[in-house]
């Protein structure tokens, strides 16, 4: 385009932009690096985290510095590490950016403090884990990691470090929970995990899920082998291979030590030495029946007596023991409630949950002081200083891990909605409209329980509907907080329903009072869930789990934890209904069917598999989305990471279901869908939510791009987009929820669009109100530095623009061709002495944006940034600030007022301004929430203009005089130096400078009377801005006292003007004349000193 230059002076303000962020180390998934659309293309367009952190997550592990008791690293379950140095105050994600979110353990060097191990891959066996990618280890911290092996354990349940030897490293791996195989068993290196061997190795389908260490002999070991296996329809949680093995040679030999243990299938075993008896061993045992329980060693593990019948109540979520250092025979267990015995495991009791969540997994006990206990659980990090009698909550650990998410239509924000593992269904606001953001107490629950799908009534946003577990269901009303149970219940003499954990629910896109619901038949409400009617015979396979293979074999019934903590099989998982044609619906089951009703329900047509896909099939069918553009078009994901198969399966059909063709393109063959949603403008942009982050693609799967800015590599399990706002929102699976703001720069961007040099997305409509400080002063406010708050979008008019190359200063553009010259292995010229001396004086270009209201009148313009790529920058509504220039920032202007401007880009090189992009139109409308109306706002605005008038010039000649008084005193400091001038020459500048404080007195008040606790007289500054502070925070008109303060202002200002001009214009350049004349030392202010040769 043909450029339009200016000349012009800048003195911008960059009021905000979104910094595009790295991944960092993920090898694995390899980056795509070629030209064009790619992730560091979208880099610009960044996630929000909104939380919540009012209920937590689960925590997995917990290791303290062993020389720094303040300094901590926990291991979120499935939210990566997190670590903080000031004992909780506040914390830091230290593991965002690698292969792996789901953490089963985390280990700090003794003998150095530095070297941070971890293990990827959650160490229980329940139904929602992640899986990892091996063994990590820091030499700084935490600040950094490398991927140090065992990539294919999945799940690492405990790493020790030997006591006297850092390169000697045991790794428990329990191996792969839903397939054989893999790194499995105990691992040893001996070269700080440079290499490992695997010292003992049980089978495919065992390893090894604990570790202890003989505390007076290291070289003496205790490792507990786990036989399990889970998959959609099961859980086999132990077998004939799992025990308790013992070496005397650091792992060179074993030998099994149960003699005393159950003798059939043994499951899951937490093992624990005495810190004060070595000798003592305990371990807790699970088995068939009753015989597991708690059993002690007196003999090294020789022999085992059985304490108790005791066992955590749920072996492949528990199961763990710690040995309490200050007493001998206290040992605690991880269970539901947290549990401690004091008599070696013959008796136990709760420690004590009051105002705590439950479901314990982690515990630490302080080596110096026995009632100081940080202990993790389902619900975050809890620390207690008397043993369980009270506990602090770490409410700033924004882990929750969502299974679902809804949005509301709530104006002018819509709420969050979401469906969390033990914490409930949740609920708060996208944004507020305060300077805090988002903090917990905005936060809500609907219905406790573990939480999933809800659903938002479109017409009435305060009707939600949750879930908890096994198809429990209620309709929640936001404004009463009444809460009815609506679950549909089977008929007499019916079959029973089978629910599933996380049951399908979906409201009509046609009809805001039909609901659909589903267990293994499909259920549909036209009351709100007042009444339902059963719409489909079972639409699964209905299979008889129980005589399925698992680990090669059908088991009996009384193999361990059969079918515990495992959903029902056979059950309806996902649903949709085409917005385009009324009663057309798809059902997906668990057992990897897709049925079809093109009439309500009244027929159904069977998809049994996809195998010319190549898809399994039993494969989950994760989620279904009716296309919002065409009636016979339809999107279906598929899950089979349950079997340990973590490839992508996305499919489409243009018929309804009858034929299918695969749109998994190059997603990352490491990485299952859990869920897809489609744009409602553009029908090829998809976004698809996977096991490592939301990837989009512009071309209906061709080609899937990574999202990866502001969220960390973590499990997307549902997505939803508020189609008012253009707002993508995540559900993470360990990080709560992310929002994309505006994803509406995605629709514009093509191959054409990126060979531009420039562009200038589309500005959405922007809401102008005032910020509120409810807490007073911004951000945390006075509440410390533990405070949770999480960020609303920036604040204003937000701009969206591409750049296809960095702005370069001569400078850059040498030293890149330099670069060039240096890669083909040519030399590189010496600039010219000219040409370094242009580089030297060159002021640094710059991007410019300028805004322009209806009329065409500036009204703002800003410097904002000029590197490669999308950037997103905010312009307050304000007119610039008319206060002095600081050169760290300027002030800020009244507000504009709200209807149609415009914006532009230009280039500002060497004072020159050319336009790169025309100006385009966008809107600011008013929020209008003020409990008082507004009252003529151009009015308003004109007098806000007018006092911005009087604030400059009353700022400006204050500044004048106080330089005027600093002229002077220089001038005072060169008559003391030079004896021979006339006394009158101090004279006079001493009536001068009597003179200047008496008119900076006027501007700032008399100072006399106030320092001594007596009031004062206000002076002109205290005027100007009690207008300005106290109109312009608001949309309101001026006040009476705002306009007779202006009036006494303006007033007072004008006689002091006069009198300020003259002595400084006047008498105080006349005097540096005179001391000029008389020979004196040149002080600033004055002119340049005469001379002659």
């Amino acid at each position: 385009m043909r450029g339009v230059s200016s000349r012009c002076w800048l003195g911008a303000v960059l009021l905000g932009t979104i910094v595009a962020n790295g991944w960092g180390q993920d090898q694995d998934n390899k980056e795509d690096k070629t030209p064009g659309l790619n992730a560091d293309l979208v880099a610009g367009l960044s996630f929000r985290g909104i939380g919540p952190a009012f209920m937590s997550g689960r925590i997995g592990d917990i290791a303290v510095d062993p020389q720094d008791r303040s300094t901590w690293y926990v291991a979120a379950a499935s939210g990566g590490v997190f670590k903080t140095t000031n004992a909780g105050t506040t914390w830091q994600p230290i593991f965002d950016r690698y292969g792996s979110y789901s953490i089963g353990c985390v280990s700090v060097d003794p003998k150095n403090r530095h070297v941070v191990w971890v293990g990827t891959g959650e160490n229980n066996s329940q139904r929602s884990v992640g899986y990892g990618d091996g063994v990590y280890k820091s030499l700084d911290g935490g600040a950094s990691f490398s991927r140090m092996g065992l990539e294919h354990s999945e799940h690492i349940a405990k790493i020790v470090i030997h006591p006297e030897d850092s390169n000697i490293i045991y790794v428990a791996a329990q191996g792969p929970l839903w397939a054989s195989g893999g790194d499995r068993g105990l691992y040893k290196s001996t070269n700080g995990g440079q290499s490992w061997t695997s010292v003992l190795s049980i089978s495919p389908d065992t390893g090894v899920t604990d570790v202890v260490l003989d505390p007076r002999d290291p070289e003496t070991l205790y490792a507990a082998a786990y036989q399990r296996r889970r998959h959609v329809w099961t859980l086999i949680d132990g077998g004939p291979e799992a025990g308790i093995h013992k070496s005397t040679d650091g792992g060179k030999t074993w030998r099994t030590i149960n003699r005393g243990l159950p003798g059939g299938d043994k499951g899951r075993i937490g093992l624990a030495v005495s810190p004060i008896h070595a000798d003592v061993l305990y371990a807790i045992v699970e088995a068939t029946g009753a015989e597991g329980g708690v059993f002690r060693s007196e003999n090294r593990g020789e022999s085992w007596s059985k304490r108790s019948g005791y066992v955590s109540s749920s072996p492949q979520y528990y199961q763990k023991i710690v040995a309490d250092p200050h007493v001998f025979d206290r040992i605690y267990s991880m269970d539901v409630q947290l549990q401690v015995s004091d008599d070696g495991g013959l008796t136990f009791r709760g420690v004590g949950e009051q105002f705590k969540h439950v479901d314990n997994h982690a515990l630490r006990i302080d080596p110096l002081d026995g009632d100081h206990l940080i202990v993790g659980c389902d619900g975050g990090l809890y620390e207690t200083w008397d043993r369980g009698q009270t506990y602090r909550y770490t409410a700033n650990l924004p882990i929750a891990q969502f299974y679902r998410v809804a949005l509301s239509n709530d104006a002018p924000f819509y709420y969050v909605y979401g469906g969390t593992q033990d914490n409930a269904t949740q609920g708060g606001p996208s944004r507020t409209t305060n300077v805090h953001g988002i903090v917990n107490s905005d936060w809500f629950v609907t219905v406790f329980g573990d939480g999933f799908e809800p659903a938002v009534d479109p017409a009435e946003p305060h009707i939600v509907y949750s879930q908890w577990q096994y198809g429990g269901l209620i309709r929640f009303d936001r404004k009463t907080g009444q809460k009815v149970d609506i679950k549909p219940q089977p008929e007499k003499d019916g079959p029973p329903l089978r629910w599933n954990w996380d049951s399908a629910l979906m409201i009509s896109p046609h009809a805001p009072t039909r609901l659909y619901y589903g267990s293994q038949i499909l259920f549909r409400s036209d009351d709100r869930g007042d009444s339902w009617r059963a719409i489909s015979p079972d639409l699964t396979r209905n299979l008889d789990r129980n005589q399925l293979k698992v680990m090669g074999r059908v088991w009996g019934v009384d193999a361990v934890a059969k079918n515990m903590s495992t959903s029902f099989y056979g059950t309806i998982v996902s649903l949709s209904e085409s917005p385009l044609v009324d009663g057309l619906l798809y059902v997906g089951t668990d057992d990897g069917l897709v049925q079809v009703s093109e009439d309500g329900g009244a027929n159904w047509r069977k998809i049994e598999e996809f195998k010319r896909l190549d898809i399994p099939e039993y494969a989950y069918v994760s989620d279904i989305e009716a296309s919002l553009h065409d009636p016979n078009t339809v999107y279906v994901s598929l899950d089979n990471h349950k079997r340990g198969d973590f490839r992508p399966y996305i499919v489409m059909s243009a018929d309804r279901g009858k034929t299918w063709s695969s749109m998994a393109g190059d997603l990352p063959e490491r990485g299952s869908v859990y869920c897809l949603k489609q744009d409602h403008v553009r029908p090829e942009l998809l976004f698809a939510g996977t096991e490592f982050g939301v990837f989009t693609t512009l071309d209906g799967g061709g080609k899937w791009i990574p999202l990866k800015s502001g969220i960390p590599t973590i499990a997307v399990r549902d997505l939803e987009i508020q189609q008012r706002e253009d707002d993508l929102v995540v559900a993470s699976f360990g990080r709560g929820f992310f929002v994309l703001d505006d994803y509406t720069p995605l629709r514009e961007l093509s191959t054409s669009l990126i060979d531009q040099a420039a562009h200038l997305f589309a500005t959405p409509k922007a809401l102008l109100y005032i910020p509120d400080a409810p807490m007073s002063g911004d951000d945390k406010a006075f509440q410390g530095a533990a405070f949770f708050t999480a960020p609303n979008p920036p604040f204003g008019a937000v701009f969206t623009y591409y750049l296809k190359e960095s702005l370069r200063s001569k400078k850059d553009a040498r030293m890149a061709n330099d670069r060039d010259l240096a890669r083909s292995g040519k030399d590189a010229p010496y600039p010219s002495w000219d040409d370094l001396r242009a580089e030297d004086r060159e002021e640094e270009p710059a991007m410019v944006m300028t805004i322009r209201d209806a009329s065409g009148s500036p009204v703002r313009r800003m410097r904002v940034p000029s590197s490669q790529g999308i950037h997103r920058v905010a312009w307050d509504f304000r007119y610039p600030g008319t206060t002095p220039v600081r050169l760290a920032g300027d002030g800020y202007g009244p507000l504009v007022l709200p209807g149609r401007y415009t914006v532009s880009l230009s280039k500002f090189r060497d004072g020159e301004l050319t336009e790169v992009i025309p100006a385009a139109p966008f809107d600011v409308e008013t929020l209008g929430s003020a409990s008082i109306p507004e009252v003529d706002r151009p009015a308003a605005l004109a007098f806000q203009r007018q006092t911005a008038e009087l604030q400059r010039a009353v700022h400006g000649a204050r500044e004048a005089a106080g330089a005027a008084m600093d002229q002077v005193r220089y001038m005072k400091h060169a008559i003391d130096t030079l004896p021979q001038l006339d006394p009158q020459f101090a004279k006079d500048i001493r009536s001068m400078e009597i003179r200047l404080l008496d008119l900076v007195e006027r501007f700032d008040g008399d100072p006399t009377k106030p320092k001594r606790q007596e009031p004062g007289y206000p002076g002109i500054l205290d005027r100007v801005q009690t207008v300005v502070y106290g109109h312009w925070s608001a949309t309101t008109g001026p006040t009476q006292t705002h306009r007779r303060s202006y009036e006494i202002a303006a007033q007072e200002f004008d006689a002091v003007l006069a009198d300020l001009r003259k002595l400084i214009e006047e008498e105080l350049v006349a005097f540096g004349l005179r001391l000029e004349e008389a020979g004196a030392p040149w002080t600033p202010g004055r002119k340049i000193p005469t001379w002659k040769r």
